[in-house]
């Protein structure tokens, strides 16, 4: 196992920079999660990882050693692509032996490599066929053996999940976090789908624009944001972003939000004085239809439901409450059309509050916000 370090990487195509003095460290043995939207850096970044890009400036370490200049077969790290890549006119099982044998490897030693990571992967009567007489999650899953074969230093996956269909995904999601459990081995997962990010990940990077705007836990992402990027980015749907006052109020802080007051903890909020341009941020799940809302939320907004859309064990109505839209979480198929009038609460303790102007979050970190 090893632990990896970036130390102030930038990454420049011409006069295009996609990597943007970003510094990372990964614990030996974690699953750490890039996650961000298309062209954010993210890829770029595995891709210096593995060896297939050299950053402009910067360096990258592998344990103590620095692999900046180190060509990519002498890295010991194995790198699953988004598309499988197998060969199509080999076998599983001359598939899996195909990179060992190059490396010069025992026969013995290659036929003991091939049968422990067909267990794992679940592979053992699979390892006469060829590609094609395979399906899409049994090509992902002899990709990823062959990647496991070597022992790799480090894992590197890159959107490996992408050309699956909905069900699979989710499979999968779980069998790589176990594998990766099993193993022990330290793995970076690129993926542009917070959701497998949050439930895959042990931590999460952020990328936007080229650099890094939080690393977390899933929990401390979704509970504590850094900044509004972070907050709509993670959550689904996505967090709503409202028009807000602040103004200090002894130990507390009084909120305006649409035609309604409220004071939440001044403790909470680490910026003085406040902004005088606000958002306020609060999640689809965290706004409850007035019937179902627990006694301390007292403060009621109305409006009326422009759409709805029902998952199954839940129904997201859309309501325009003074010209902005609120995503609202309702019970499954609630009694509520287009056009009716609804009233809307939420807990103040739930709420996370961005300078206007930044975008940086005013509260505190997640252990002082409960």
């Amino acid at each position: 196992m090893t632990a990896v370090s970036l130390r102030d990487v930038w990454k420049q195509f011409g006069t295009y920079t996609a990597i943007e003095d970003l510094n990372l460290d990964i614990k030996d043995g974690e699953f750490m999660v890039f996650v961000g939207p298309s062209g954010c850096g993210k890829t770029t970044t595995l891709r210096m990882l593995a060896g297939l890009e050299t950053p402009t400036y910067g360096r990258i370490l592998l344990g103590e050693e620095d692999v900046t200049l180190t060509p990519p077969g002498r890295r010991n790290v194995s790198m699953v692509f988004q598309s499988y890549a197998l060969y199509p006119h080999m076998t599983v099982r001359q598939n899996l032996s195909f990179g060992p044998e190059i490396r010069g490897e025992a026969k013995a030693e290659i036929a003991g490599g091939i049968d422990r990571v067909a267990r794992l992967v679940g592979l053992q009567s699979l390892l006469n066929r060829y590609p094609s007489e395979l399906s899409g999650g049994q090509r992902q899953r002899v990709a990823l053996a062959r990647s496991m074969i070597r022992h790799p230093r480090i894992f590197l996956l890159d959107e490996p999940l992408s050309n699956l269909d909905a069900s699979l995904r989710t499979h999968m999601r779980t069998e790589i976090a176990e594998l990766q459990r099993q193993l022990g081995v330290t793995a970076v997962y690129v993926t542009h789908d917070q959701v497998e990010a949050m439930t895959m990940g042990h931590r999460i990077a952020v990328f936007d624009q080229g650099r890094i705007l939080q690393v977390a836990t899933p929990s401390e992402l979704y509970r504590a944001p850094a900044n509004k990027v972070v907050g709509m980015f993670i959550g689904s749907p996505r967090m709503n972003i409202l028009p807000a006052s602040l103004a200090r109020a002894g130990d507390m802080v009084r909120v305006r939000c649409f035609n309604i007051s409220f004071v939440v903890e001044g403790r909470h909020f680490v910026k003085d004085p406040l902004p005088e341009n606000v958002e306020l941020g609060i999640r689809p799940d965290e706004i409850q239809w007035v019937k179902d809302a627990p006694s301390r939320c007292t403060e009621t907004i109305t409006g009326i439901v422009t759409s709805l859309e029902t998952t199954g064990s839940d129904t997201f109505v859309l309501v325009d409450v003074e010209g902005s839209e609120i995503n609202a979480k309702f019970p499954s198929f609630a009694p509520v059309r287009r056009g009716d009038a609804v009233d809307l609460v939420f807990d103040p303790l739930n709420l996370h509050f961005f300078d206007g102007e930044t975008g940086a979050s005013l509260k505190g970190n997640a252990a002082n916000q409960n």
